[in-house]
């Protein structure tokens, strides 16, 4: 993956996020993950509200995350997420945690969502639309919440 073919999210890493050895806690990259998809539905689709009014949500089904290094206080992350699978009603996205800057990989992800009915949560085909903008994804969408010049 590169910023070329995947929608960046840079965000910087918070005090409060970090633990007793000074880096960020584990459960905080799924709070960013939360983020991360937020934003890229809010490029592919117009944002959650708009599923919404379509009668769909997305719910997540699986998470796996893998470690190679540490992020630290007042680190800028850029998160790049891309469509990596999609299926009759579910979808995965994966998402590449690097420090800005010096690209150092922190962390890998993988998560894959279920779209369901809003009303009765019940399973939902994705419907061509929403497929359609998963598969063209963001590519070179940049998305800066660390407050950082580029």
């Amino acid at each position: 993956m590169t910023q070329h073919d995947t929608l960046r999210v840079l965000i910087r890493v918070r005090y409060g996020e970090c633990d007793a050895q000074n880096v960020m806690f584990n459960a905080r990259y799924m709070d960013l993950l939360d983020v991360a998809f937020t934003e890229y539905e809010r490029v592919i689709w117009g944002g959650h509200q708009r599923l919404l009014d379509a009668g769909l949500d997305a719910q997540v089904v699986s998470t796996q995350i893998d470690w190679s290094a540490a992020a630290r206080f007042d680190d800028v992350l850029a998160l790049s997420v891309r469509t990596a699978r999609i299926g009759t009603s579910s979808f995965t996205l994966a998402v590449r945690f690097q420090r800005d800057g010096d690209d150092l990989l922190l962390a890998t992800a993988s998560v894959t969502y279920v779209m369901v009915d809003a009303q009765n949560g019940g399973k939902h085909a994705i419907p061509p639309v929403q497929r359609g903008a998963l598969a063209a994804g963001a590519p070179g969408v940049l998305i800066n919440m660390a407050g950082v010049a580029e």
